[in-house]
């Protein structure tokens, strides 16, 4: 297991579809695993420094880490929809249905962003 924790940090690259089961779910976890923590530890940083302005900073703080929640909620949906159909194409042998299925990811997301940009610039 420790082995596959270090693989799943240096991002090697390997056939998922091979080998045992629990090493793909680490490999595939472990990265995503991270990022939040990261992201946790982001917003715990960003309220230690915020708070010596005071009681509305921190007010702030908490509003807008809530809305870029809910927006990265919105995205995560949208990346594993679209890796489920890629996945899907490819593993059905057609690469072109799959690079299809992320072109239009790529346009729904443009289409996405351009109210939620609205929004935040409002």
């Amino acid at each position: 297991m420790l082995e596959a924790i270090g693989s799943a940090l240096r991002g090697t690259r390997e056939n998922h579809t091979e080998g045992s089961l629990p090493r793909a779910i680490a490999l595939l976890a472990i990265p995503m695993v991270l990022e939040l923590v990261m992201e946790s530890t982001f917003g715990l940083v960003d309220v230690f420094f915020v708070a010596r302005l005071g009681a509305d900073a921190v007010a702030a703080v908490g509003i807008t880490s809530s809305t870029i929640i809910l927006v990265f909620a919105v995205c995560m949906g949208l990346s594993m929809a679209t890796t489920a159909m890629v996945a899907r194409r490819i593993g059905e042998g057609d690469p072109e249905a799959a690079g299809l299925a992320a072109g239009q990811a790529i346009v729904l997301g443009v289409a996405a962003s351009i109210p939620i940009s609205i929004a935040g610039a409002v």
